[in-house]
């Protein structure tokens, strides 16, 4: 219930304040579980794509945010779950195949923090692991506009059209390359990203 309030809530605030814009909404799976793999380049960005999508996801966030008991509280109640970034996290990752197995959605940023371009060399291969373990498709997504909104260093956000672009989905090929079907899912929001930047 907390989540789909919130996602109707934040809907049409981006709707009224950032011309908010979705394309590509049919290729989420309409059953079992998938992972969406995104760029990353504002806080609002794991907002955005719940907003965007015609499905509940799933969201990882870092484990300080959950020390204030209220805000862990209310992070709980809208799926996120916690994840310690110093260090592999084997129990967030527990997690997240758990909630894949179970046919739910999962929002991933493939280069783990927020970068203002896509770099290969920055990939993470635990969306490739997961995909992998868990048998789901990937989704690609790419966020255009966020960064213009509410960028590194701003404290408010301002004015900026925004958008979510999702791709087709990117079944692995190869299950054992980790590293390869993190890279594919980049390469397919690059791709995005030169079409829609």
């Amino acid at each position: 219930m907390c989540y789909i309030i919130g996602r109707t809530f934040f809907l049409l605030v981006f709707k009224l304040f950032f011309r908010f814009r979705a394309y590509g909404r049919e290729n989420i799976p309409e059953n079992g579980g998938f992972i969406i793999a995104s760029n990353h380049e504002s806080n609002l960005d794991p907002i955005l794509i719940g907003a965007a999508s015609p499905r509940s996801i799933n969201f990882m966030a870092k484990a300080e945010l959950f020390r204030n008991k209220f805000f862990g509280f209310i992070l709980s109640k809208v799926n996120a779950f916690a994840v310690k970034r110093s260090k592999l996290d084997l129990g967030s990752l527990r997690e997240a195949l758990f909630r894949l197995k179970n046919k739910q959605g999962l929002l991933l940023f493939p280069q783990g923090q927020r970068r203002d371009e896509l770099v290969m060399d920055e990939v993470k291969e635990g969306i490739g692991f997961l995909s992998s373990r868990a048998g789901v498709p990937i989704i690609p997504a790419f966020i255009k506009g966020s960064g213009a909104a509410l960028g590194k260093g701003r404290s408010w956000p301002k004015l900026a059209a925004i958008s979510v672009y999702f791709a087709e989905p990117i079944i692995p090929k190869s299950p054992k390359d980790y590293s390869g079907i993190a890279k594919e899912a980049v390469s397919s929001i690059k791709k995005l990203s030169d079409v829609y930047k």
